[in-house]
């Protein structure tokens, strides 16, 4: 099994997050510090994350959908102290972890799970998962502005896919925007904005694929029907 399967199995984190923890030098296979993401071990190698002894979760494959207030981090702990989207759920006994972010200052739909293999699938940019955003920016946010956003605009030096945009409704103040994209790069829709001017006054994920909210409050949480799990997988892997 690749290294970076292996610690997403675990249930510690996605797969591209434990990309990371290899890079940064936080992984050990049998007292050894490695640095290969696609390094292949056995079954019974001792890995160790952060100097803490993982093993691949043999359990329940668990998949909740959140209503992210403003004002939590999606981190399972913050050095900061700050609030997490883990301080919400309090019935939960698996170890989860969020597929993709929300920043602190944004709300929406975040799924939670112990399956490193579908947040693989979710956040990888060639799966073209697209996420759903209603978004409120300062200023008007004229048509040749939205045209830019759906060619894509440049952001930390690099051109962004294509985004879906609809213009809600505007006033001389601020936009209401609608806006679809598959990428995950970091505060992507807030710098995309900010390169045109406009910079966001708040933001919420209300889709990911045709997985929705629905009437789903602000802060609360539930399962995922298994259904609906099965079409987002079968959406990435078509």
């Amino acid at each position: 099994m690749r290294l970076n399967k292996y610690i997403a199995d675990s249930g510690l984190c996605s797969r591209r997050k434990a990309d990371e923890l290899i890079q940064e030098g936080k992984v050990k296979v049998n007292g050894l510090e490695v640095k290969e993401f696609g390094m292949q071990i056995e079954a019974d190698a001792l890995v160790e994350v952060n100097g803490k002894v993982i093993r691949p979760s043999t359990g329940e494959r668990i998949y909740i959908m959140l209503n992210k207030p403003t004002g939590f981090i999606t981190s399972v702990q913050d050095d900061r102290g700050r609030r997490t989207v883990f301080d919400l759920i309090d019935d939960m006994d698996e170890r989860l972890f969020p597929v993709g972010r929300l920043d602190y200052n944004s709300s929406g739909l975040l799924i939670l799970t112990n399956d490193g293999e579908f947040s693989n699938l979710m956040m990888h940019p060639k799966n073209k998962i697209y996420k759903t955003y209603l978004v409120r920016v300062k200023g008007m946010m004229t048509n040749y502005k939205a045209n830019i956003l759906r060619k894509g605009v440049i952001i930390d030096g690099k051109k962004t896919a294509p985004a879906m945009v609809d213009i809600i409704k505007q006033t001389d103040k601020s936009s209401l925007l609608e806006i679809k994209i598959h990428e995950g790069r970091n505060r992507q829709i807030r710098k995309m904005c900010e390169a045109l001017g406009n910079p966001v006054i708040d933001l919420h994920r209300m889709a990911i694929g045709d997985l929705t909210l629905g009437h789903l409050k602000i802060g609360h949480y539930k399962k995922i029907n298994p259904s609906d799990i099965q079409a987002l997988i079968n959406k990435a892997t078509k």
